[in-house]
């Protein structure tokens, strides 16, 4: 049963269904089977933050996470993981909730989980981000990944305020991540443009139209998150996947490599669902299992750019790689 703090906090920070709905947020999204699947993912997120926030033990979080099906399942953990990041920053940042589930049970949905930091960082002042990222040395791709919190940042403020962030294109308030202020807006960008796909319900004309409304500088991070959102939530069939390729001109190379980052994600979780094999090949060319182990190859070693971040380096040599079939880039 939920504690009564539980349920306050629950209250105090949780939207309700409503609130997440395309409707109530004003997107410009035709109801379709399509759409309302894409509508499930935020409403997954939200009972993994309730559940969350609720329950006062790790092992019966995760029993009820593991209920939720393989293709929503990463978002609950993401949900859960901002409800447990804020518990965490409540207790001062002494707490080790967020420590003990990124790196026991829910490693599968590393990629998720990081995003779901960056939920909590938007409803947490950010004088508590400095203890936000748990020590989580020795599971993989830390810290290189936690750049995807930043990137969950940047989605929920284009979500929950998209007059300010998408429609008049404000850049977010920058934060030295991980020492890096310099790209704390790029890889807000990127999540910026994951949440366009949504706010479009995964048309691509208004994606297409919406990325274009942007700074000329913006838009390759931004067609990035909208190649990531359409390999790993979907929403679109192959032809419009192909003219979400085109559509995006010379910035293809960007958004095959959010497809990439978008493959390894599902690879790892243990579960690929049909859309994101159908977008990879659409996006990249390459198949699921190709294409998370291209994230892999270039992950390490190769050429560097002084003062390049890891991260970076990483999205870079995909990029490179895509841009040359069958091309090994080390």
């Amino acid at each position: 049963m939920p504690s009564t703090l539980g349920s306050l906090r629950r209250l105090v920070l949780t939207p309700s269904f409503k609130e997440v709905s395309f409707a109530q947020r004003g997107f410009p999204v035709e109801p379709t089977d399509a759409t309302r699947r894409l509508e499930a993912i935020p409403q997954a997120v939200l009972v993994g933050f309730e559940w969350g926030i609720d329950t006062k033990t790790q092992t019966e979080l995760v029993q009820r996470l593991e209920l939720v099906e393989p293709e929503m399942r990463g978002f609950a953990y993401e949900g859960a993981t901002m409800a447990v990041t804020v518990l965490d920053a409540m207790a001062g940042g002494r707490g080790h909730r967020a420590r003990d589930l990124l790196s026991g049970p829910a490693v599968p949905h590393t990629f998720l989980t990081y995003i779901g930091i960056g939920f909590a960082m938007a409803r947490l002042p950010r004088p508590l981000w400095k203890k936000i990222l748990p020590d989580l040395t020795g599971t993989p791709y830390y810290p290189t990944m936690s750049w995807l919190a930043v990137d969950g940042y940047g989605f929920d403020r284009a979500y929950f305020q998209t007059e300010r962030w998408v429609d008049r294109q404000e850049r977010l308030a920058a934060y030295p991540w991980q020492g890096r202020a310099d790209y704390f807006q790029r890889a807000c960008d990127q999540g910026i443009g994951r949440a366009l796909w949504f706010i479009h319900g995964g048309q691509v004309p208004g994606v297409a139209a919406a990325v274009g409304r942007f700074a000329a500088d913006r838009q390759a991070d931004l067609w990035s998150g909208v190649g990531l959102a359409a390999t790993f939530a979907g929403g679109s069939d192959a032809a419009g996947l192909a003219a979400l390729r085109r559509e995006s001109g010379e910035h293809w190379t960007h958004v095959a490599q959010g497809s990439v980052f978008a493959a390894k994600a599902r690879v790892f979780s243990g579960f690929e669902p049909e859309h994101t094999a159908v977008a990879v090949a659409a996006l990249t060319d390459l198949t699921v299992a190709r294409a998370a182990e291209l994230a892999d190859d270039v992950a390490v070693g190769g050429t560097t750019v002084e003062g390049e971040l890891d991260y970076e380096a990483w999205r870079r040599k995909i990029r490179a790689a895509v841009a040359v079939p069958a091309a090994s880039v080390r």
